[in-house]
């Protein structure tokens, strides 16, 4: 019961909003050209890790992600004393998974064996294609064969997990030209693939290219057949899909992740980051240099100045966001799971979308679980939207 939140498990999020190049398609809260507050944003991220709440401190560590920007862009030595800073405060459970995201070609030898050795676990590279056409037009620096080489290196370095994230849905790419992307990532024997649809966000300067018919993106068809066939060539190489975006190989699926999906909590720190804990969401201050002047000068004892809100959702609102996420593992949801959370079955709360959507062939209902079918996979935002709309309509 609710006695037990002092000892439940959390996870760490840190957000490292620096990168090389702002990438064209991007609309994540990172920046280029910052490289000179490093030093003070790596304090302030320290700063925030003691000010948390005592009452976190006594609660177990069992994942912890950087994410970003790229927080290969950091030093070893940063990341290192984010991690000990973590260490001083928390206690991180033996075997725990701590992983780190970098661009190919950015990080040599030496610096992935000194993050392998202040405690990162898994590493995920940024490699989106083995194309050098497809790359330029994401505005990627590295080469394919930077991708190559990072992965023999991450390899050297012995981290327990080596993944690679690639993208589909390109202007000229065809499904064969994406499965070669595919092929090419599973040659390298890589543990893990993340596949991501290339989408257009408002206000990018992908948006204005789009909008003014310099790129022409393929249409859903065409991107349903890359999704499946994608599929079927990483279900032939050994891969299991866990999650729409996200295959590994047994053993190696992303425990972090599994956090945001499964109704974990988590913290997050860093610039912009958001947290979940104990059915409060919340998000920090988004600016880097903000979020580093909010940390300088908050007053001795101020908890958690990086915090700019935090909020209960409405249940109906929280219902449908729990049956959102767990809809994006291929397993899907329990249906005692969500009785056990909200006190109500699911068909009582979202009767009416769940018999549309399975009418449709979206939704099946299988074994006291409720998961999307493979057409379904590719309409996970619909049903989203639907149960958004309800539960809103339904207070």
């Amino acid at each position: 019961g609710p006695g037990d939140a002092m000892t439940l498990p959390l996870s760490i999020y840190i957000h490292i909003p620096f990168c090389t190049v702002k990438c064209g398609y991007c609309d994540f809260n990172a920046y280029a050209g910052m490289d000179g507050l490093k030093f003070a944003y790596t304090a302030a991220v320290i700063d925030e890790i003691r000010r948390l709440p005592r009452s976190l401190f006594a609660r177990p560590i069992a994942t912890v992600a950087f994410g970003g920007g790229t927080p290969g862009e950091m030093t070893p030595d940063q990341i290192g004393s984010i991690l000990a800073a973590i260490q001083s405060r928390f206690t991180i459970v033996r075997g725990a998974e701590i992983s780190l995201e970098a661009n190919p070609g950015t990080v040599d030898g030496e610096a992935l064996n000194s993050i392998r050795r202040a405690g990162v676990t898994r590493l995920s590279l940024g490699a989106q294609s083995f194309d050098p056409a497809e790359l330029a037009f994401l505005d990627r620096i590295h080469s394919p064969e930077a991708t190559v080489a990072s992965v023999g290196l991450a390899r050297a370095a012995r981290f327990d997990s080596v993944g690679l994230d690639l993208i589909y849905g390109l202007p000229s790419q065809t499904t064969g030209s994406w499965e070669q992307n595919l092929h090419r990532a599973i040659a390298l024997g890589v543990d893990h693939v993340s596949t991501y649809g290339l989408t257009v966000e408002l206000g990018t300067p992908l948006a204005a290219r789009v909008a003014a018919g310099q790129v022409v993106l393929p249409d859903d068809d065409c991107l349903a057949d890359m999704y499946e066939h994608g599929s079927d060539v990483l279900l032939a190489a050994g891969f299991t899909q866990y999650e729409l975006s996200n295959w590994a190989r047994p053993g190696h699926e992303s425990r972090h992740n599994q956090v945001y999906w499964r109704d974990g909590h988590y913290l997050g720190i860093g610039a912009g980051a958001h947290g979940y804990l104990d059915g409060e969401r919340y998000e920090n201050i988004a600016h880097p240099r903000s979020y580093v002047v909010a940390l300088e000068s908050a007053e001795t004892d101020a908890e958690w100045p990086a915090r700019c809100n935090a909020y209960f959702s409405p249940t109906s609102v929280a219902m449908a966001d729990f049956v959102t996420l767990r809809l994006r593992l291929l397993e899907g949801l329990r249906l005692n799971d969500f009785v056990a959370k909200f006190g109500r079955p699911l068909g009582e709360v979202f009767g009416p979308v769940l018999n549309r959507c399975t009418d449709a062939g979206v939704l099946e209902f299988a074994d006291g679980s409720v998961r999307l079918t493979p057409r379904g996979r590719l309409l996970h935002g619909e049903v989203a939207v639907q149960l958004l709309d309800h539960a809103q309509g339904a207070t």
